[in-house]
């Protein structure tokens, strides 16, 4: 269904051009959208007119037309004046909204479409005969981006990414929930995961100027047929959930980079808390003093090289080992040996993941 809004646009539209006063009401004479005053009392003459066969007629000064959806009424147009080309504006009018109904109820059709596709609710045959009633291509590279606004209906966001893709025809932009946005975007050929990373940095770059929304996006896998979108929609999700875990600091999240965190975050608590109880002997890595946790998480930043480490923390080397070797000394891991300091890495993140998990049911 049309907005009111769009029909008032549009007849106002129409009036500045051919100076010709519009009306569109509905088939019980209620006003949609009115270029002049005192509409309401051509009510029951709309009624009468809708019931009846013709689908033009003149009627106390007013040229009435009729404007079907699919062979059902929908809306009354009133042209003001009798005359030939008051009839010709009418008809024009009526052409108008009738293609307008045309293009918004496709649009509806094909926001369901999509709406069904990423949530998997449609059978195999379904997809491909919607997608072909719909002229939507089938074999065609997509993929599929969220993003995360920081409130819910965030109106000037979803209007800045529709019109940041306006132009992309074949691209398509919906929500399934009142925080994210949904993006299908088509992938060409030629573009890479880099291309991806690019578009999804415009659009947190865009919606941080012309929304002022502070943004989080993430994006699955490229696809090749319409059927696996659904799995791209999936991916996207699941990095958006361990990028809040594991990656709270990046804006862009990518499903592909989520390395050993999206194995972690699919791991059953019960499991979580055996390993670290058998790791750490029931004491939870994150308990350490914050300079033991900085100069942790430094070494692991320059892959275990205590030189650089040291370097970076502005520390001296023998400082850095002393460290290390405390460390060692209370946990029974040395970090400076690649196995020790995977399972302390891991143990990290199985902490931080346990803690969400924990947060969410409170």
């Amino acid at each position: 269904m049309i907005s009111n809004q769009i029909l008032q646009d549009t007849v106002t539209g129409i009036k500045s051009i051919t100076r010709v006063e519009l009306c569109v009401m509905d088939t019980e004479g209620k006003i949609l959208a009115t270029t002049m005053r005192g509409m309401e009392e051509y009510e029951d003459e709309v009624v009468k007119f809708s019931e009846s066969a013709a689908d033009s007629q003149v009627i106390r000064g007013f040229q009435f037309f009729k404007v079907y959806d699919e062979n059902e009424l929908e809306y009354v147009i009133l042209a003001k004046g009798d005359a030939e080309d008051v009839y010709m504006i009418g008809k024009m009018a009526t052409f108008q909204i009738q293609n307008l109904l045309v293009a918004y109820k496709e649009r509806f059709d094909k926001d369901n479409f999509i709406k069904n596709l990423l949530l998997d609710n449609l059978l195999l045959v379904d997809i491909y005969n919607r997608a072909k009633k719909l002229h939507i291509e089938a074999d065609v590279k997509r993929i599929v981006f969220i993003i995360e606004t920081k409130t819910e209906k965030d109106t000037n966001a979803l209007e800045t990414v529709r019109t940041l893709f306006s132009s992309k025809t074949k691209d398509f932009i919906t929500a399934v929930d009142e925080k994210n946005i949904i993006l299908v975007k088509e992938v060409k050929p030629s573009e890479t995961y880099e291309d991806m990373r690019k578009t999804a940095k415009v659009i947190v770059d865009m919606l941080n100027t012309e929304a002022m929304s502070s943004v989080n996006v993430a994006y699955g896998t490229i696809v090749n047929e319409i059927k696996e979108v659904s799995r791209s929609y999936k991916e996207a999700k699941l990095a958006l959930d361990v990028g809040k875990i594991f990656y709270s600091d990046r804006k862009i999240i990518a499903y592909s980079n989520l390395g050993i965190g999206r194995l972690i975050y699919q791991l059953p608590l019960p499991l979580c808390k055996m390993f670290i109880k058998e790791i750490f002997d029931g004491k939870s890595p994150d308990e350490f003093d914050e300079e033991t946790l900085t100069t942790i998480n430094k070494f692991f930043e320059n892959s275990l090289n205590v030189s650089e480490t040291s370097r970076q923390l502005y520390i001296h080397r023998n400082t850095l080992v002393y460290r290390l070797d405390k460390l060692q000394k209370s946990t029974g891991l040395d970090l400076r040996v690649f196995e020790d300091a995977i399972t302390f890495k891991i143990a990290l993140m199985v902490v931080k993941y346990m803690k969400y998990m924990e947060s969410l049911e409170y």
